[in-house]
Protein backbone atom coordinates (compact mmCIF):
# COMPACT_ATOMS: atom_id res chain seq x y z
CA UNK A 1 0.00 0.00 0.00
CA UNK A 2 1.50 3.14 -1.15
CA UNK A 3 1.91 5.80 2.12
CA UNK A 4 -0.04 8.84 0.85
CA UNK A 5 -3.03 6.02 -0.73
CA UNK A 6 -6.02 7.94 0.77
CA UNK A 7 -8.60 5.54 2.42
CA UNK A 8 -11.29 7.08 -0.56
CA UNK A 9 -9.13 6.56 -3.02
CA UNK A 10 -8.33 2.60 -1.70
CA UNK A 11 -11.77 2.28 -1.88
CA UNK A 12 -12.69 3.90 -4.99
CA UNK A 13 -9.77 1.34 -6.93
CA UNK A 14 -11.95 -1.38 -5.54
CA UNK A 15 -14.65 -0.35 -7.38
CA UNK A 16 -13.25 0.48 -10.40
CA UNK A 17 -11.66 -3.42 -10.18
CA UNK A 18 -15.36 -4.73 -9.62
CA UNK A 19 -17.00 -2.74 -12.39
CA UNK A 20 -14.65 -3.91 -14.90
CA UNK A 21 -14.82 -7.33 -14.11
CA UNK A 22 -18.82 -7.24 -13.68
CA UNK A 23 -18.63 -5.50 -17.48
CA UNK A 24 -16.35 -8.29 -19.17
CA UNK A 25 -13.27 -5.69 -19.28
CA UNK A 26 -11.33 -8.98 -17.71
CA UNK A 27 -8.96 -6.51 -15.99
CA UNK A 28 -5.23 -7.97 -14.98
CA UNK A 29 -4.07 -5.08 -12.39
CA UNK A 30 -0.24 -4.45 -12.96
CA UNK A 31 2.15 -5.34 -10.08
CA UNK A 32 1.91 -3.44 -6.78
CA UNK A 33 0.88 -0.26 -8.58
CA UNK A 34 -3.20 0.75 -8.53
CA UNK A 35 -3.30 0.54 -12.43
CA UNK A 36 -5.90 -2.11 -14.27
CA UNK A 37 -5.29 -3.34 -18.04
CA UNK A 38 -7.98 -3.69 -20.49
CA UNK A 39 -8.78 -4.26 -23.59
CA UNK A 40 -11.38 -2.55 -26.01
CA UNK A 41 -12.21 -3.98 -29.99
CA UNK A 42 -13.46 -1.51 -31.62
CA UNK A 43 -14.70 -1.12 -35.42
CA UNK A 44 -11.10 0.39 -36.41
CA UNK A 45 -9.20 -0.94 -33.97
CA UNK A 46 -7.77 -2.82 -30.59
CA UNK A 47 -6.24 -0.65 -28.10
CA UNK A 48 -4.56 -1.61 -24.95
CA UNK A 49 -6.42 0.52 -22.25
CA UNK A 50 -4.63 1.49 -18.68
CA UNK A 51 -7.35 2.41 -15.74
CA UNK A 52 -5.31 3.93 -12.94
CA UNK A 53 -6.34 5.57 -9.51
CA UNK A 54 -3.68 8.05 -8.33
CA UNK A 55 -4.44 6.83 -4.47
CA UNK A 56 -2.17 9.82 -3.65
CA UNK A 57 -4.69 12.49 -5.65
CA UNK A 58 -8.12 10.60 -5.69
CA UNK A 59 -7.98 10.93 -9.23
CA UNK A 60 -9.22 8.46 -12.28
CA UNK A 61 -7.86 8.36 -15.21
CA UNK A 62 -8.25 5.96 -17.91
CA UNK A 63 -5.84 5.66 -21.61
CA UNK A 64 -6.70 4.22 -24.33
CA UNK A 65 -3.28 3.48 -26.35
CA UNK A 66 -3.42 4.16 -30.23
CA UNK A 67 -1.90 0.60 -31.53
CA UNK A 68 0.76 1.76 -33.63
CA UNK A 69 3.29 4.47 -33.18
CA UNK A 70 4.01 8.00 -35.02
CA UNK A 71 7.44 7.39 -36.92
CA UNK A 72 9.92 10.41 -36.16
CA UNK A 73 8.97 11.91 -39.62
CA UNK A 74 5.15 11.32 -39.36
CA UNK A 75 5.16 13.67 -35.89
CA UNK A 76 5.21 16.85 -36.33
CA UNK A 77 2.03 16.07 -38.85
CA UNK A 78 0.63 13.52 -36.22
CA UNK A 79 0.95 16.47 -33.91
CA UNK A 80 -1.41 19.28 -35.53
CA UNK A 81 -3.72 16.11 -36.21
CA UNK A 82 -4.05 15.75 -32.58
CA UNK A 83 -4.11 19.13 -31.86
CA UNK A 84 -7.13 20.02 -34.55
CA UNK A 85 -9.09 16.94 -33.10
CA UNK A 86 -8.09 18.26 -29.59
CA UNK A 87 -10.36 21.23 -30.55
CA UNK A 88 -13.74 20.65 -29.28
CA UNK A 89 -13.41 17.65 -27.57
CA UNK A 90 -15.49 17.59 -24.42
CA UNK A 91 -14.35 14.50 -22.37
CA UNK A 92 -10.89 14.04 -22.42
CA UNK A 93 -7.83 14.29 -25.24
CA UNK A 94 -5.16 12.96 -27.32
CA UNK A 95 -1.88 12.86 -26.20
CA UNK A 96 1.44 12.77 -28.86
CA UNK A 97 4.74 11.83 -27.36
CA UNK A 98 7.25 13.55 -29.27
CA UNK A 99 10.24 11.97 -28.28
CA UNK A 100 8.50 7.99 -29.29
CA UNK A 101 6.11 8.50 -31.25
CA UNK A 102 3.14 7.15 -28.66
CA UNK A 103 -0.61 8.61 -29.22
CA UNK A 104 -3.11 7.61 -26.50
CA UNK A 105 -6.49 9.10 -25.24
CA UNK A 106 -6.59 9.94 -21.93
CA UNK A 107 -9.81 10.75 -20.02
CA UNK A 108 -10.28 11.67 -16.56
CA UNK A 109 -11.96 12.95 -13.18
CA UNK A 110 -11.27 14.37 -9.67
CA UNK A 111 -13.22 11.99 -7.19
CA UNK A 112 -11.71 14.03 -4.47
CA UNK A 113 -13.83 13.58 -0.92
CA UNK A 114 -16.42 12.03 -3.04
CA UNK A 115 -17.42 8.33 -3.97
CA UNK A 116 -16.36 6.66 -7.39
CA UNK A 117 -19.24 5.28 -9.05
CA UNK A 118 -20.28 2.78 -11.49
CA UNK A 119 -21.43 5.73 -13.64
CA UNK A 120 -18.63 8.33 -13.20
CA UNK A 121 -16.42 5.09 -14.65
CA UNK A 122 -18.53 4.80 -17.48
CA UNK A 123 -18.98 8.25 -18.31
CA UNK A 124 -15.12 8.61 -18.42
CA UNK A 125 -14.36 5.26 -20.23
CA UNK A 126 -16.87 4.96 -23.08
CA UNK A 127 -16.27 7.89 -24.46
CA UNK A 128 -12.78 7.52 -24.12
CA UNK A 129 -12.42 4.63 -26.45
CA UNK A 130 -15.13 5.51 -29.11
CA UNK A 131 -13.41 9.14 -29.65
CA UNK A 132 -9.99 7.07 -30.19
CA UNK A 133 -11.43 4.52 -32.58
CA UNK A 134 -13.54 7.02 -34.58
CA UNK A 135 -10.38 9.13 -35.22
CA UNK A 136 -7.93 6.03 -35.61
CA UNK A 137 -8.78 6.04 -39.46
CA UNK A 138 -7.52 9.45 -39.67
CA UNK A 139 -4.58 9.44 -37.90
CA UNK A 140 -3.90 6.10 -40.10
CA UNK A 141 -4.90 8.19 -43.04
CA UNK A 142 -1.97 10.96 -42.08
CA UNK A 143 1.07 8.23 -40.73
CA UNK A 144 1.04 6.66 -44.07
CA UNK A 145 0.55 9.76 -46.18
CA UNK A 146 -3.23 9.27 -47.24
CA UNK A 147 -3.73 12.27 -46.59
CA UNK A 148 -2.84 15.60 -44.47
CA UNK A 149 -4.50 16.16 -41.08
CA UNK A 150 -6.81 18.76 -42.04
CA UNK A 151 -8.33 16.22 -44.70
CA UNK A 152 -8.35 13.15 -42.75
CA UNK A 153 -10.48 14.66 -39.77
CA UNK A 154 -12.80 16.88 -42.55
CA UNK A 155 -13.25 13.32 -43.95
CA UNK A 156 -14.48 11.89 -40.22
CA UNK A 157 -16.10 14.71 -38.89
CA UNK A 158 -18.02 15.23 -42.54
Amino acid sequence: MQADAKPNALLAFETLGEYLRENDWHPHRLEDRYIYRVGFSGANGKYACYAQIRVDLEQFIFYVMVPIKAPEEKRLACAEFVTRVNYGLRIGNFELDLSDGEVRYKSSLDFENETLTYNLIEVAIYPAVKTTDRYLPGLMKVIYGAVGPRVAIEEIEG
